[in-house]
């Protein structure tokens, strides 16, 4: 395990999968990022590369050959090569390799690194094509936050907070796990949404074409403790089916999984990213405690 820490914040991030582990305010000893037991989940916030959701059937056909991969990409699962720490950053990369060629026909390198800014933790994501041919692929977030952040409240006296200030239209998820036609609005109260018991009786809340750039967690006193903010052109919302789990995940996306009825090749995905020889893609997110420091102490 691996730790950058400042003032006011100390990351924890092990190699394998460059995932953060841990994420504390230094001053109250409280957590912030979900701890992995698997009752509910057993992951705290992997990386989705080079594939966000699922593709239909678990296959991708490019230039007439078939590849199956599972959901959310290989990235998540793999060892990472340590490549550099500072006390307030890290790297770390994962290179193609016989094994990820199997199932994914391009060369490539992802970066990742984390780098702390105050009371923020900046996620960034660098995807560099080492291949002679242009590559595609998806790439996204998936944090989960403790909410309810103190042990004795419910989940379901927290909102979700956006920057906008009326209504979200979300895409559906289907039985099959793909996306649906089906779009559902969510009324927003101040830019708030209400948590309840079946938000995700549907899997996660996907919503398309750069709705909102902010999104923040609300305790039941009103205020933002938690704020993730993104460029990303969309963004998932999810916690486990049913389970009561104590966590939500905000989750920013550069790809989703496929539509049901899609039949085309990796390149004609939507919301893929294509990237040519020797170029280099971008991105990331950044997660802010905006809680006042003396607000909470380690009560969980």
């Amino acid at each position: 395990m691996y730790q950058i820490e400042n003032e006011t914040l100390l990351l924890k991030v092990t190699s394998l999968g460059a995932e953060m582990k841990s994420l504390v305010n230094k001053k109250t000893g409280q957590e912030y990022l979900w701890h992995a037991d698997a009752a509910y989940w057993g992951r705290t916030a992997p990386i989705l590369f080079p594939l966000v959701g699922n593709y239909k059937n678990k296959k991708s056909t490019f230039e007439g050959e078939t590849y199956t991969m599972s959901q959310h990409g290989f990235a998540r699962d793999m060892e990472f090569d340590f490549i550099s720490q500072t006390e307030q950053e890290i790297w770390f990369a994962l290179t193609s390799s016989e094994e990820t060629l199997q199932i994914y026909p391009f060369h490539f390198c992802l970066a990742v690194g984390y780098r702390l800014k105050g009371r923020s933790v900046e996620v960034i994501w660098k995807v560099e094509n080492t291949d002679k041919k242009v590559m595609y692929f998806s790439i996204g977030g998936h944090p989960a936050f403790n909410c309810p952040i103190r042990a004795d409240e419910n989940q379901t006296a927290y909102k979700i907070a956006f920057d906008r200030e009326e209504s979200i239209v979300c895409s559906v998820i289907g039985e099959d796990g793909l996306l649906s036609d089906e779009k559902e609005e969510w009324k927003l109260s101040d830019g708030k949404l209400d948590i309840t018991e079946h938000m995700f009786d549907q899997d996660a809340l996907i919503i398309e074409n750069h709705q909102a750039q902010k999104v923040a967690l609300v305790t039941p006193s009103k205020e933002e403790y938690l704020t993730v903010e993104f460029d990303a052109p969309l963004f998932g919302i999810w916690s486990p089916k049913g389970k009561h789990a104590p966590f939500i995940c905000i989750e920013p996306w550069y790809g989703r999984c496929d539509r049901s009825d899609f039949s085309g090749n990796l390149e004609e995905r939507e919301w893929g990213n294509e990237l040519e020889p020797g170029k280099e893609f971008e991105a990331g997110y950044t997660i802010t405690i905006n809680q006042p420091l003396h607000t909470f102490l380690a009560e969980v």
